[in-house]
């Protein structure tokens, strides 16, 4: 309960909410910024995103090869960072094959092919290695 003498003021429109002062320099956080800025992280992931094509091709079930044959990736770059995504691009009847063979179909006769899972066990090891390379780029600045 507020007594005769306090009072709530409305804040003026020159008077801070939230002030922030510091002394001293962001030298080192500047220097450290730029050094990562420059890190060339699109050529280090492009290392793992052929490994991860090379171990798709070797771990695809290979019947013609087809399939196989048909892994490729692609970057795709924004503002805050870029994404590495492998395709393959061998379609039947408007189908992936590449799905049929992870996830399993149905047959003209009303059977079904279990499917056989292919991508994750080859993408693991690629997975971590980026994960681990790249903190130790990041961190050895």
């Amino acid at each position: 309960m507020l007594s005769e003498k306090q009072s709530i003021t409305p804040l003026d429109k020159e008077d801070d909410l939230i002030r922030f002062t510091h002394r001293g320099s962001f030298k080192n956080t500047e220097r450290y910024l730029r050094k990562l800025s420059d890190l060339e992280l699109r050529s280090i992931m492009t290392k793992y995103a052929v490994e991860g094509v090379t171990a798709l091709r070797s771990n695809t079930p290979k019947d013609t090869g087809e399939t196989a044959d048909k892994w490729d990736y692609e970057f795709t770059s924004r503002r805050d960072g870029f994404s590495i995504y492998w395709t393959n691009s061998n379609i039947n009847e408007g189908i992936p094959v590449v799905i049929l063979l992870q996830y399993g179909h149905g047959t003209r006769s009303g059977a079904f092919v279990e499917g056989i899972d292919f991508i994750n066990p080859a993408m693991r090891p690629i997975f971590d290695k980026i994960a681990d390379n790249l903190w130790k780029e990041v961190t050895s600045l």
